[in-house]
């Protein structure tokens, strides 16, 4: 099977996110790394492109570069990675979706419900895939719980507790620190920072495993150190279309914590739970009975955590094979057979839907409102 031409946007060289992103779209041979427009800095990212493999001619300076040269090209790519900040989301995503590509796109999609709504509408409109790089949600066992959670497993899900909160911006003298600062400032990040950060990917785990929506939530959140404009620890209550009682921490100052991302979910008779620092177990007890451990690659798992499963038992998954599971099950929806655990544009407007829910909350001291985008209400 020939392999799929893949571009990407942002991610050049120091990026955080960006290696993953090249090790996940080609760890299983299924994209060709063919394009890329990788730096805000034109010949900088020209020249990385081309050291890692990209010909001269697909190396291109800016997105726009990118686009135009790409779209009439008969071997144009197939897929669009934009790994860019937040605040060029939904320019890049709109204009390449309407160029006829599929793009995944890196959390939030969008930094207004308004522009989320509108790539969702214009997605449905091209006919092509918007995906959203909720990658947490792609590793085996987290896909083994949401099985267990359809399969009636541990019965109706009344509880779900989840946080994600670290401690690695908790020392206020790094607070200028460029690779710091954006993420709490509201011209780059937006309404929120740590909750639109990383809080979001704890409230999607929990709608991906419960199998559910938020639909309404009340939140309080903290600038911790004072020079922030954005919030550095929220905590959010949630509530799900099925009666489901949410809790979510996130902080950046938990100093103390390195990853801090897991998952409780309790339900009539069992319960489950998932951390990704320890991403090889999942944690099941039924009522009344002992907890078991349910390890990665053992048999008799749900098939979607079987097929997603990459290295032998007791052999740890990696940040980067979650991440390449998500390119592995785009690559089938490329080719049309889509997976149904794929995050795409509407789970992205549901998320800036929160965040926006989530801040007016916490200015009106609390109260409740309602987590769902307009076209969902």
């Amino acid at each position: 099977m020939a392999k799929l031409k893949w571009g990407m946007i942002g991610g050049g060289e120091g990026s955080q996110i960006g290696p993953a992103h090249r090790l996940g779209a080609q760890a299983d041979g299924l994209f060709e790394f063919a394009a890329g427009a990788l730096d805000h800095r034109p010949e900088e990212g020209r020249a990385y492109a081309q050291r890692l493999g990209v010909p001269a001619d697909r190396a291109y300076g800016d997105w726009q570069e990118m686009l135009a040269g790409e779209k009439d090209r008969p071997d144009r790519i197939d897929l669009v990675t934009i790994a860019t900040p937040n605040a060029t989301h939904f320019e890049i995503a709109k204009a390449y979706l309407e160029a006829g590509f599929n793009v995944l796109c890196e959390k939030p999609m969008t930094m207004t419900v308004e522009e989320g709504e509108e790539i969702v509408r214009v997605a449905r409109a091209s006919g092509k895939i918007c995906a959203v790089n909720y990658c947490y949600s792609a590793y085996p066992m987290v896909r083994q719980a949401r099985a267990m959670v359809r399969a009636g497993e541990i019965g109706k899900v009344r509880l779900v507790v989840t946080n994600f909160s670290h401690g690695h911006h908790g020392d206020a003298t790094d607070a200028d620190n460029p690779r710091v600062r954006w993420r709490y400032d509201p011209a780059m990040a937006g309404v929120s920072g740590q909750f639109a950060d990383c809080g979001i990917h704890a409230l999607h785990m929990a709608s991906f495993i419960c199998d559910d929506e938020v639909a309404t939530l009340s939140a309080d959140m903290a600038s911790t150190i004072p020079s922030r404009q954005l919030e550095d620890d929220a905590m959010v209550n949630f509530r799900m279309e099925g009666g489901t009682v949410g809790r979510l921490w996130t902080s950046s100052v938990a100093i103390g914590r390195q990853h801090g991302f897991d998952i409780q979910v309790f339900g009539e008779t069992g319960g489950l739970r998932w951390a990704s620092e320890h991403p090889n177990q999942l944690f099941y007890t039924p009522v009344g009975g002992r907890t078991q451990i349910i390890e990665k690659g053992e048999g008799g798992l749900h098939e979607d955590a079987m097929r997603l499963s990459r290295v032998a038992i007791a052999h740890p998954e990696g940040f980067p094979l979650a991440v390449a599971n998500i390119y592995c099950d785009l690559a089938d929806a490329i080719r049309g057979e889509p997976r149904d655990g794929l995050p795409n544009a509407a789970d992205g407007v549901r998320s800036i839907a929160a965040v926006h829910a989530a801040v007016a909350s916490a200015r009106a001291e609390g109260a409740w409102q309602d987590a769902r985008p307009p076209m969902f209400r």
